[in-house]
């Protein structure tokens, strides 16, 4: 199975940095000898699709973000990596299926952002592999995310894309399909007279031709790290046990 991480992005809500978002230390980890060293936030995201049996990450980077190269090398403890190049920033979509060429049509295929931090770290495993699936997290200010509004069997009817009228508090912070989905969402966008931005927008197109996405209420605690708020929160997060279940 592959994971798909979009990297491309210039991490303007939480410039200035020396070097890319998707490398702030965030926590830390013992290395294979031993020692403490800092955690790259995009690390967690690696772990997390790791847990759920992704053997090989493709990182979507920018030509400007070869630090991540270097960090993560040809390889790492856990996965095989693999590098795609997005030319310029031209939204989320654009970049997710850049990593085409790497996908089989017969694999799962799973989709995560890198400047998040999530619980719990198997939540992932709660997605099917059939079907193009969401993981729900629930926030309290869904209105700057995608909010995922579901059925009561977990059919996806809409996505309010960072939208001060939300229907709900439920959002998406990494989904699933398999590899013939993938590629036929993006023989669809592909055929959008404009092109979509953002993935809420497009699946919501893609609903109203008849595509199908279920919505699954796995995950407990969200924090997205692009922002300073969500920086310390992450790093909340991380600490004591107790604290973050007070949470």
């Amino acid at each position: 199975m592959w994971g798909i991480i979009p990297a491309a992005g210039n991490g303007t809500r939480i410039q200035p940095l020396a070097f890319s978002k998707e490398l702030l230390p965030v926590g830390g980890r013992l290395s294979g000898d031993g020692r403490s060293r800092p955690k790259a936030v995009s690390e967690f995201l690696v772990d997390r699709m790791a847990l759920a049996g992704a053997t090989k990450v493709c990182f979507v980077i920018s030509p400007h973000k070869a630090d991540i190269l270097k960090y993560y090398g040809g390889h790492c403890d856990i996965v095989e990596i693999a590098y795609v190049v997005q030319p310029e920033a031209s939204g989320l979509c654009d970049a997710i299926f850049r990593a085409h060429p790497v996908i089989p049509h017969n694999e799962p295929v799973l989709v995560g952002l890198p400047d998040t931090i999530w619980f719990p770290e198997d939540a992932l495993r709660a997605l099917p592999d059939d079907r193009l699936s969401f993981l729900l997290f629930p926030v309290e200010q869904p209105q700057f995310f995608d909010a995922v509004v579901t059925d009561a069997d977990g059919r996806v009817l809409a996505i309010d894309v960072k939208s001060p009228e939300v229907r709900t508090n439920w959002i998406w912070g990494a989904f699933k399909m398999p590899g013939h989905i993938f590629h036929e969402l993006r023989e669809f966008w592909l055929s959008r007279r404009d092109p979509d931005e953002y993935i809420g927008t497009l699946v919501n197109a893609w609903i109203e031709q008849g595509g199908q996405a279920l919505g699954v209420r796995a995950g407990t605690l969200y924090a997205d790290v692009g922002t300073l708020e969500g920086y310390r929160m992450a790093m909340e997060l991380l600490g004591p046990e107790p604290a973050r279940a007070a949470r």
